[in-house]
């Protein structure tokens, strides 16, 4: 067995225990590792101490219970594994800076710490062969873009926070926000017949600090209207990564995990993403629970 088996085969018994109490001593016997060497390559491997990745992924499960306001607050608390409702308010707003009751009174779109898919950090596979696992199909293929693709929709400066993924940070979505804007106001957009939707994050004349994002829809080259900010996919070549799931729920959720192997395929092809970072959507996604990133590349430096 592998080093990041022994882990994965930890971690998937944390979440289906995860209300539960959860001994290190025990895990490290599951992964036939001593006390010492286990936390050691846990935290190496997951990016987090034992016991912070335990609370961080008994919030991600609370807040889908929380959703639910029929479920009391306390009742989550105690069902995953807080003890309390002051130990699961304090950790809550640690987390994501805001309470449970806050998230409950107006809900907003908060990311979570994922439970972790090793093996996307391990296994290879080449140009147009699928990538299957854990209901999850990932699949890399290289397209010319010969005519730039127009895009009409709402754009906003997002807190760009280096240094860790979607799906390795938690804290309010500030991206869904915008998003949201856009299907509020995509009916009045002259949308192209069966055209695509576009979210896409990139510099732009975005404040230190701050990424530029848009959310919008596909329209004809020669449209134009001035209550929506317009974005264009250029005519260059790029990889494109087709990602299904099983729901457009486990889709979206899967979105860090997608994005981390897809770091992890350019750095064995010798590549890097260039300058900006498009998901597109087609207008039965979410019944297909399907969607492309189009990354933009260049060979990495030696």
């Amino acid at each position: 067995m592998h080093a990041w088996e022994a882990i994965q085969k930890t971690l998937n018994h944390i979440e289906e225990r995860i209300g539960e109490e959860i001994k290190i001593e025990e895990l490290a016997e599951i992964s036939a590792l001593s006390l010492f060497y286990y936390q050691r390559l846990f935290t190496r491997l997951v990016k987090k101490p034992v016991r912070e990745y335990i609370k961080l992924r008994r919030l991600a499960r609370a807040c889908d219970a929380l959703r639910d306001k029929q479920n009391r607050i306390l009742d989550v608390a105690m069902e995953y594994g807080f003890g309390s409702h002051e130990t699961f308010t304090r950790a809550f707003k640690d987390a994501y800076a805001i309470t449970p009751a806050q998230y409950r009174d107006k809900p907003v779109v908060l990311n979570n710490f994922d439970k972790p898919n090793l093996l996307l950090s391990y296994v290879m596979v080449d140009e147009g062969v699928p990538l299957i696992s854990e209901g999850l199909v990932l699949e890399y293929n290289r397209k010319i873009l010969d005519e730039p693709i127009n895009f009409l929709g709402v754009q906003d400066f997002w807190q760009f926070k280096r240094g860790k993924m979607l799906g390795e940070r938690t804290e309010v979505s500030e991206p869904s926000t915008i998003w949201k804007r856009f299907l509020d106001v995509r009916k009045d957009i002259p949308c192209t017949p069966g055209g695509r939707w576009i979210s896409v994050s990139y510099h732009g004349d975005a404040p230190e600090g701050f990424s530029t994002y848009f959310a919008g829809a596909e329209v004809e080259s020669d449209t134009e209207d001035f209550r929506f900010a317009s974005w264009q996919l250029p005519v260059r070549e790029y990889i494109v990564c087709k990602f299904e799931a099983e729901d457009f729920k486990q889709l979206s959720a899967s979105l860090g995990k997608m994005m981390k192997f897809t770091r992890f395929w350019l750095k064995k092809h010798g590549l890097i993403a260039d300058s900006f970072f498009p998901e597109i959507y087609y207008q039965n996604s979410y019944e297909m629970a399907y969607m492309e990133m189009w990354l933009p590349f260049k060979k990495r430096e030696k």
